[in-house]
């Protein structure tokens, strides 16, 4: 019974992944499962300075982040709230159980923007992800 189920969590996992991955092209809006300790999917790709809307689910048991970084920072090893606040460009808060639908202005500068969840201890056990923002298309 637990290989089954292992098995079948692996299938959703990869088929996630997947899809994520055939995504041809920056997109202006995403879902998001949060779990303990893992974003799935955790990488998207959109366009500079385009409204983003994001649809994050809370799948786990305490309270989850989805915090967006400023180009060419992160919080290193563990989230220190004096050090740390100051290099957030964005953040969404999502109770257990919950679901939030929301938009955000993506960053004008492209480049690749490191994504985590602040909650005590889930950077060291790597709940993080990463936001690619590239140039808009014409």
């Amino acid at each position: 019974m637990k290989k089954s189920i292992l098995i079948a969590f692996v299938l959703f996992v990869l088929s996630i992944t997947l899809s994520a991955c055939g995504e041809k092209g920056p997109v202006t809006s995403f879902e998001v499962n949060m779990t303990e300790f893992t974003f799935l999917p955790s990488e998207f790709t959109v366009p500079a300075g385009e409204e983003i809307s994001i649809t994050a689910t809370n799948n786990g048991a305490v309270t989850h982040e989805y915090v967006i970084f400023k180009l060419g920072t992160s919080p290193g090893d563990h989230f220190d709230q004096d050090e740390d606040e100051p290099k957030i460009y964005w953040e969404l808060e999502v109770a257990p159980g919950g679901e939030v639908t929301t938009t955000f202005i993506a960053p004008s500068e492209p480049g690749e923007y490191y994504v985590t969840c602040r909650t005590e201890g889930h950077i060291e056990a790597g709940m993080i992800g990463r936001l690619y923002v590239v140039a808009p298309t014409e």
